[in-house]
């Protein structure tokens, strides 16, 4: 009698320890897969729904799939092996491949700090305020914040940044949707073979899994500490962050569609999407949108460039990690800073070629890709590295699955990305 009393009473600490646990560890996770929704993100999702109304919902299901397989792969090898995956790629395949990966990275996440930026701007002039007051005080907030701060502080602002997309549900949920006409568009796929229709698919694949997005996930990870016994509580973070940006993408698709495709009006920015709820969607669900589009630019303006630090440093073997000072790590930081500046400034450049920075942010990023999921797959595979946790048959398999699917999609998004431009 007693010993059943003192086991129903242990259970409840029993679940309270392993909750304080996982709130310990969560994190990495959860800010990777929401900063995906950036403003080039967002733009697209918000394309998706007001171009092709419901008909891309079904889309979002193998994404999240694909999310879910990639990001656990990355957390794995960095809890086993206590290496960033620019470690790994170096001492693994050598010096050369890094460089290219190196080059490439760094000239893509640049072009994407840029368009955070455009982002920045851009939902800040629906408020009324000047790019030439909003993106100098949005680098220097993003600057003052990293620089000054340390890991746990930033997870933290990081976390409340990624509660924000909250404003995209919550601008959703304003319009009262059908939810058994959402559940059968979004079980239905609706496949077509219009070349609008296909350059959207590709267009919202190349936007869910890129390729900073795993060295940031793994660095962060490996800069927190956390061990193998822990890792059940990293996967459920990974696995929850994936549920919740997929889930923001959803909102955002179909905020869109009952609103602007309904209305047959055509947009080209996610910016344009916001004023067109004004007098479609009322006020207060249009404001949460653009503030979501200003949370989304800022939170994705602080992680790309931290993004490549990490890179940077971890393939050249410097000191990098946001415990350090910037004298201990002047490279890290030095390249932070150089990123958030050119972002900054040339947003400020009259008639700055923003298209055609994003479009070769787009094709770098799609070029570099395969070449990632590649190494990620060999990595995770070679017993040496990971001892006895590497992939399981089956594991492989959707992993392998995975992988030749987003690089023939990704290929496609560079193929269909070129040449358009090269016949303008």
């Amino acid at each position: 009698m007693q010993l059943g009393i003192g086991l129903r009473g242990r259970a409840p600490q029993i679940s309270l320890a392993r909750l304080a646990v996982f709130l310990a560890i969560i994190g990495p996770g959860i800010i990777t897969a929401n900063v995906d929704n950036d403003a080039g993100g967002i733009t697209t999702y918000s394309i998706a729904g007001a171009h092709f109304g419901y008909s891309l919902l079904w889309l979002l299901i193998p994404i999240t799939f694909a999310l879910f397989v990639v990001q656990e792969m990355c957390a794995r090898m960095g809890v086993v092996t206590g290496k960033g995956l620019a470690d790994l790629i170096r001492e693994r395949f050598g010096v050369k491949p890094t460089v290219v990966l190196l080059l490439g990275f760094i000239i893509a996440n640049l072009c994407t700090t840029t368009a955070e930026f455009a982002g920045v701007a851009a939902s800040m002039e629906i408020f009324g305020v000047s790019k030439y007051v909003s993106v100098p005080a949005a680098a220097v907030l993003v600057w003052s914040i990293v620089v000054m701060g340390n890991r746990r502080s930033l997870e933290k602002v990081f976390l409340i940044a990624s509660s924000v997309y909250i404003t995209y549900i919550i601008s959703g949920l304003m319009l009262k949707p059908d939810w058994k006409f959402l559940f059968t568009q979004t079980v239905t796929p609706s496949l077509s073979l219009e070349s609008g229709y296909l350059y959207m698919v590709i267009g919202i694949v190349g936007t869910t899994i890129t390729p900073w997005m795993q060295f940031y996930l793994q660095s962060t990870i490996v800069e927190k500490g956390i061990k193998i016994s822990e890792y059940k509580y990293t996967k459920w973070d990974v696995y929850v962050g994936c549920l919740i940006t997929d889930v923001v993408s959803y909102f955002i698709i179909f905020t869109c569609a009952a609103t602007i495709f309904a209305g047959g009006i055509r947009i080209e920015t996610a910016k344009d999407a916001a004023l067109a709820l004004f007098p479609l969607a009322g006020e207060y669900s249009a404001w949460l949108f653009a503030f979501g589009l200003l949370n989304a630019s800022l939170f994705a303006a602080s992680i790309l460039p931290l993004s490549t630090a990490y890179f940077l440093c971890e393939g050249m073997g410097w000191d990098s990690g946001l415990n350090k000072r910037f004298g201990d790590a002047p490279q890290f930081y030095l390249l932070f800073t150089l990123l958030i500046a050119f972002g900054a400034i040339f947003i400020l450049i009259p008639n700055a070629p923003l298209l055609a920075i994003m479009v070769l942010s787009e094709v770098i990023n799609g070029s570099l890709l395969p070449m990632v999921l590649l190494f990620i797959l060999i990595l995770i595979n070679d017993r040496k590295i990971m001892g006895k946790y590497t992939n399981g048959k089956l594991f492989n398999l959707i992993a392998w699955s995975t992988t030749i699917i987003m690089s023939i999609l990704t290929v496609l998004l560079v193929v269909t990305t070129i040449f358009p431009l090269l016949g303008g």
